[in-house]
This record gives C-alpha cells, sequence and structure tokens, in this order.
C-alpha cells in the first residue's frame, strides 16, 4: 500500500495560492468588512435606530417565522425522501431523485412566476381560494411555500450520499431482532446520518434567511406585512437609506458567517463519522479473511 506524504509547494504552486488568496480577499473578505464598516460608519445611535426601526423588525419577524416553518417541513420530508430512495428499489426511483434536483436547476424568479401564476386571482384555484376568504398570493403563506420549493433539496442531497454508503446492514440486523420501524429509525438510522442531518438543516436555515428571488415575485414587498429582510435591503437602498441598508445587510451577513461556523464544525464531525466506519469496515474485512 503505497502512502502519499504532502509536499511543500513549489514556486508555481506558491503562485497559485497567492492568487487563490488574493481572489478570496476580494470577493469575499473584502465585500464582508465593508458591510460591517458601512453599517457603523455613521454611528453607534443610527446604527441601533436602524436596527429597532419597525419595518425593520417587522422584517426581521417574517424572515425567522419564515425559517421556522420552512426547515421543520423540509427536515421531515427530506429525511422521508432520503429513506425512500436508498433503502428501496421501485420504479420511477430515478424519476424521483431528478425531481429532488429540479430547484437546483429551476431559478428562483421562475419558481415565483409560477406560484403566482397558480395561486393567483387568474387562475382556478387562486379564484376559489380568494372566493373563500383566503389569502394566499401577496401574504405570508406563498412566501412559506417558495420558500420551501428552494430549500427543499438540501437535507436530502446531504443524506442520500451517506445513507448510500452506509448500506442497509444495520437496520435489516434490527428488524430481524425484532426492533420496529419507529425503533430502528431512533436506534440505529438517526445516530448515524445525525451531523449530515445537522448539515443539511444549517444550509437549508441559511438559504430560507436569505432567499430573495422567489419571494420578491409573490410577496408585493408590503413594508411591515410581507417584506423579508433580503427585500428590506432592497427597498431601504432604494429609499437612499444606505445605513439602514448595510444594517439589514449586516444581519444577512452574520447569519451567514454562523452558518458558515456551523457547517464547519458539521462537516468536521461527518467525515471523523465516516473514517471511524470506514477503519471499522477494513478491520471486519481483514478478520474476516
Amino acid at each position: 500500500m503505497q502512502t502519499y506524504v504532502a509536499q511543500k509547494p513549489k514556486t508555481l504552486g506558491k503562485v497559485l495560492i497567492g492568487l487563490g488568496l488574493f481572489f478570496v480577499f476580494l470577493l469575499l473578505i473584502l465585500p464582508l468588512t465593508l458591510i460591517f464598516v458601512s453599517a457603523f460608519r455613521s454611528g453607534w445611535e443610527l446604527f441601533v435606530s436602524n436596527l429597532l426601526d419597525k419595518d425593520m423588525l417587522a422584517a426581521i419577524r417574517l424572515t425567522l417565522f419564515v425559517a421556522l416553518l420552512t426547515v421543520p417541513v423540509n427536515l421531515v420530508f427530506g429525511t422521508l425522501i432520503a429513506w425512500c430512495v436508498t433503502k428501496f428499489q421501485f420504479p420511477g426511483r430515478k424519476l424521483l431523485i431528478a425531481f429532488i434536483d429540479a430547484p437546483y436547476a429551476i431559478s428562483p424568479v421562475v419558481a415565483g412566476l409560477c406560484y403566482l401564476l397558480l395561486y393567483g386571482n387568474q387562475s382556478w384555484l387562486g379564484g376559489w381560494l380568494d372566493s373563500q376568504g383566503i389569502q394566499i398570493i401577496f401574504a405570508w403563506p406563498v412566501i412559506v411555500l417558495v420558500t420551501i420549493f428552494v430549500t427543499s433539496p438540501y437535507v436530502a442531497r446531504e443524506l442520500i450520499p451517506l445513507m448510500e454508503s452506509q448500506g442497509s446492514e444495520e437496520e435489516e440486523a434490527a428488524m430481524v431482532l425484532g426492533a420496529s420501524g419507529l425503533l430502528m429509525f431512533l436506534r440505529v438510522t438517526l445516530p448515524n446520518i445525525k451531523w449530515a442531518l445537522l448539515y443539511g438543516t444549517v444550509l437549508t436555515t441559511a438559504r430560507a434567511v436569505g432567499e430573495f428571488g422567489s419571494i420578491a415575485v409573490v410577496s408585493g414587498a408590503i413594508r411591515g406585512h410581507t417584506n423579508t429582510l433580503p427585500l428590506h435591503v432592497q427597498l431601504l437602498q432604494q429609499d437612499y437609506n444606505s445605513v439602514g441598508a448595510f444594517t439589514a445587510a449586516l444581519l444577512l451577513a452574520s447569519i451567514a458567517l454562523l452558518t458558515l461556523i456551523l457547517k464547519t464544525i458539521f462537516e468536521y464531525f461527518q467525515n471523523r463519522k465516516l473514517s471511524v466506519t470506514s477503519h471499522e469496515s477494513k478491520i471486519s474485512a481483514n478478520t474476516s479473511g
């Protein structure tokens, strides 16, 4: 078995590393620094005044409310879909996997337009809902619906490769020993996928909080009612309130940085789990041999 030892980069390698660091600074670090500096450039009092503005607080509440509804739905259905396509073979399985990836390929603006056409007053469904006094378009329900759509692949896409690599031997052994389906999931499956599940949940939360395109189409961006935090950044910039816009952007950037930290932590534990599992499999194979 060959062992590869990492070598120190030569001249070309150093140049490429330097270019990579330069572009990271130019495209990531510099804009984030600009957001933080611009939010506080007019003083702490103006920052707090913009932060406590009633429209800003309404946008924050709506954004968190949408995320709190979106994440559990994707958590449950993402886990169920991943379980379905990895533990069973059935006609249309590959088609179902393709549908899982559809939100990656479809523009959020197009998704928002589809929901607008489906639930708008001009459609039969939207007209019937309106006659029943149920408002979907230009209200929080449609914001939740489009956010669920654009974030739906994240949990499933994190779980499917992991569950495929783990196989079904442990679940089959638990069933042979008499475990129920729920007990098997809680005692066998869940501990094996928990870090990937948390990783997918973090990505879903970040995407839900930062969604702009689809919500801009269906929400109407009504101040204090259907205006999420990303939309509020645009409205404040259009009002020439740059400090307020950077204040809202600072909140989104802070959430993004927190997401990055959590993502790194969960990736570490997930890779560690995979390494331990791979090592145990090799030991088992050598023992059997």
